[in-house]
């Protein structure tokens, strides 16, 4: 995982989703997330990273 992407999924998350997929169903589920609460929001973007970043090793 990319330091800059960690430090942006704990700062703002929606951010670091962004860099990794652009505008999709996984931002909007994140802005979702991060508006009920900071903490769900950091939650669903380090896990969405990590499962990215497991699908791209896999290749």
């Amino acid at each position: 995982m990319n330091f800059l992407r960690l430090v942006f999924a704990i700062v703002l998350p929606p951010v670091a989703v962004f860099m990794t997929s652009g505008i999709s169903s996984a931002l909007v589920i994140n802005i979702l997330l991060t508006l009920l609460g900071w903490v769900p929001g950091i939650i669903h973007a380090i896990w969405y990273l990590q499962k990215t970043e497991e699908r791209r090793g896999a290749y």
